[in-house]
């Protein structure tokens, strides 16, 4: 299995971007997929994820500002991220669990800056 994640970039406070995840490699099904980010010295954090019929998680930091959505028949999830500001600034990485293993993409640089 691979996911393979894209859309990253540099973008300026209050504008937007789109991250994609697309997983491949034999699939028959995914359940939970998510994104999760990791800051320049911190840790990796939850920023969103999904389940297979659509229900949503947000982190409080970007709740009202992410939007998660996902194509089933695509394997593919998404991340719209509207309101960006500085503090967004990270290396965001998808995750897919399937068959009760998590695979992890290779992550995506997103940077917030004037």
């Amino acid at each position: 299995v691979q996911l393979q994640a894209s859309g990253g970039g540099l973008v300026q406070p209050g504008g937007s971007l789109r991250l994609s995840c697309a997983a491949s490699g034999g699939i028959f099904s995914i359940n939970t997929m998510g994104w999760y980010r990791r800051a320049p010295g911190k840790q990796r954090e939850l920023a969103a994820t999904i389940t297979r019929e659509g229900s949503t998680k947000y982190a409080d930091s970007v709740k009202g500002r992410f939007t998660i959505s996902r194509d089933n028949a695509k394997n593919t999830v998404y991340l719209e991220m509207n309101s960006l500001k500085p503090e967004d600034t990270a290396v965001y990485y998808c995750n897919a669990l399937i068959r009760n293993v998590l695979h992890w993409g290779q992550g995506t640089q997103v940077t917030v800056s004037s």
